[in-house]
This record gives C-alpha cells, sequence and structure tokens, in this order.
C-alpha cells in the first residue's frame, strides 16, 4: 500500500552530493574529503518530494526506488529558488487533475475556484454576487497592502513597500530579502504537493502565463499566516535569507503544512455539490482520503466513465 501524501514528510533538498541505490536503499554520498564520504539514507517511502538542488548527480536504482516508493523528484535551483523538471510516480491517479482541467476550462467554474480561494484567504470576506476577477484582484491588493502597512507598524519598521529586484539582490532591505526566501520554500512545498496529487502546476486560476501558475494561486493562500509574519520578524537580521529559510522549515513541522495543502487543493477542485456530510468520528485525513478512485478506466462521450478490461467487442458491432 502507497503512503498517503497527507502522512509524508514534506520534502528534502539536496545539494552538492551524489545520491546511489545500495543493499539498503537509497542514499546521498557526501565527500567529506579525499579519503572520506560520508553516507546519508533518504527515507524514500516517507517522502513527498526530493529537490534535487546543483551539484547533484543521480543514478538510475535510486530513481527507480523512488519511483517505485511514489516518490515525486523535482530538479530545482540554489535553495529551491527555480523548479525546473519534475518526474512523476506511475501509480499517480488523474482524479485531480481531471477535476483541475474541467474547472479550469469552464470559465464559470473557473471563476467559482477563484472566488473561493479568496474567501479561504479572508474568511470575512463580504463580496458581491456576481463578483468579477478584476475586483477580486483590486480587493486582495488593498488587503495585502492594509496587513503590510499593520506589520510594519507592529515592528516599528516605517512604511514598507515590496521590492523584488534580482539585479539588485544584494541592496534590498532584510523584509524585501527574507520575503523573498520564505517564498521561495513556500513555493517548493506547494510545487510537491500539487505533484504528489497528480495536478499541473500550470494552469492557474488567478495567474497564468507560466508553468507555476497553479503554485501561486495556491501559494497565496498561506502568505499572510507564514511567509509575511516571518519575514517581517527578521527585519533587524544580519542574515535574512538563511534565517528565513530555517525558520520556515521550522514552522512548517508545527504547522503540518504539507496535509493542510492536499485538504485545501482537493477542497478547491471539488463542486460544492458533491462535497458529503463528514462523520463526527472520521479525521481531516481520512475525509481527504474518503474517494477511492480506480486507477485506470475508460473514456466514453456519451456514457462517461467506463469500466476497464472489459471486452467491449460485441457492444461495438
Amino acid at each position: 500500500m502507497l503512503p498517503r501524501v497527507a502522512d509524508s514528510l514534506s520534502f528534502l533538498y539536496l545539494d552538492m552530493v551524489r545520491v546511489v541505490q545500495d543493499d539498503t536503499g537509497a542514499c546521498a554520498q557526501i565527500q567529506v574529503d579525499e579519503h572520506r564520504t560520508d553516507l546519508v539514507y533518504i527515507p524514500t517511502a516517507a517522502l513527498s518530494c526530493l529537490l534535487l538542488g546543483p551539484g547533484v548527480s543521480i543514478t538510475t536504482p535510486a530513481l527507480t526506488t523512488l519511483a517505485r516508493h511514489g516518490t515525486s523528484v523535482v530538479c530545482v535551483g540554489a535553495g529551491g529558488v527555480r523548479a525546473y523538471a519534475g518526474i512523476l510516480p506511475d501509480s499517480l491517479t488523474t482524479h485531480w487533475l481531471e477535476q483541475q482541467v474541467a474547472t479550469w476550462a469552464d470559465p464559470a467554474r473557473r471563476l467559482e475556484v477563484a472566488v473561493r480561494m479568496y474567501r479561504m484567504r479572508f474568511k470575512d470576506a463580504d463580496l458581491p454576487q456576481s463578483v468579477t476577477l478584476n475586483q477580486l484582484r483590486g480587493m486582495e491588493g488593498q488587503r495585502m497592502k492594509a496587513f503590510y502597512k499593520i506589520l510594519a507598524q507592529q515592528h516599528g519598521i516605517g512604511r514598507f513597500r515590496r521590492n523584488y529586484r534580482p539585479d539588485q539582490w544584494d541592496a534590498q532591505d532584510p523584509v524585501n530579502l527574507a520575503l523573498s526566501a520564505a517564498k521561495t520554500c513556500l513555493y517548493g512545498v506547494v510545487h510537491a504537493a500539487l505533484l504528489a496529487l497528480g495536478l499541473s502546476p500550470a494552469l492557474g486560476y488567478v495567474h497564468a502565463g507560466t508553468q507555476h501558475a497553479f503554485v501561486y494561486d495556491i501559494a497565496d493562500l498561506y502568505k499572510a499566516d507564514i511567509t509575511l509574519p516571518l519575514a517581517f520578524a527578521l527585519h533587524n537580521s544580519d542574515n535574512p535569507e538563511q534565517q528565513a529559510r530555517r525558520r520556515f522549515r521550522e514552522d512548517l513541522r508545527l504547522l503540518r503544512l504539507l496535509p493542510r495543502i492536499v485538504q485545501d487543493v482537493q477542497s478547491l477542485l471539488t463542486p460544492p455539490h458533491a462535497h458529503t456530510t463528514p462523520s463526527d468520528d472520521d479525521t481531516d485525513e481520512e475525509r481527504s482520503e474518503r474517494r477511492d478512485v480506480r486507477m485506470v478506466h475508460l473514456w466514453d462521450p456519451k456514457a462517461g466513465i467506463l469500466p476497464a478490461g472489459v471486452n467491449y467487442a460485441e457492444a461495438g458491432d
């Protein structure tokens, strides 16, 4: 039985190592000096996503072990700044991908998901009955501007303005540096969760035009709770990027962020009328895993989903 995403660790980031397979399992070889090589075994069966950074090489047997245990593998830049490619296990069902495509391709349902995202972020939101996406963007911008102001006042740093300029990276203030680093970590975790569910990171509901549009959509759900308070708390740090990454990892364990992302995404992609009333004895994780999905089925334009492994010769004559 494959481990559930909600039971898995969030992610493991590696750089400057060689990942190999030995008689015990997949492990990372760390060259300490000319005469010493340390081995760190990777918990592949309990890992949702392995992020391979610069300087990493991996053997085919190690990749095979990761695929057999249902671990997604993503090639990323230094510190997880960019995600370049992902390898998904063959055991993934397409159920959630089909739900994503169905809601994304229908403009009315796409707007419905965008509205539900906004309500998930701002639970006290009073939205007009026929709100447009342009109105949602405007209201979101006003709320975030107000939130920046509140955090700046709380930490006594005066007026704050979000400024992301890669060409002048070292000239930025500690809050902007910490915020960029924390957002990078958040994007990596969200990307891992989406890949683990078999979803397309490119099909966003609010963002568009990038291979990470859906990653940005889902990451926005947690910025006000996680990355923004963390970044402003580091306004006096002499190394805000490093401290932001470390604190994010610590907060990740406390907040149980990965199962939260999984449950939120599944809720967003499930039509409101399809939600069932859960039993009082069910846990949140059991509710998110409630739906049993056949791994393979056939599609018919009239009959819908048909079972695979059936001889339809007579029906086709």
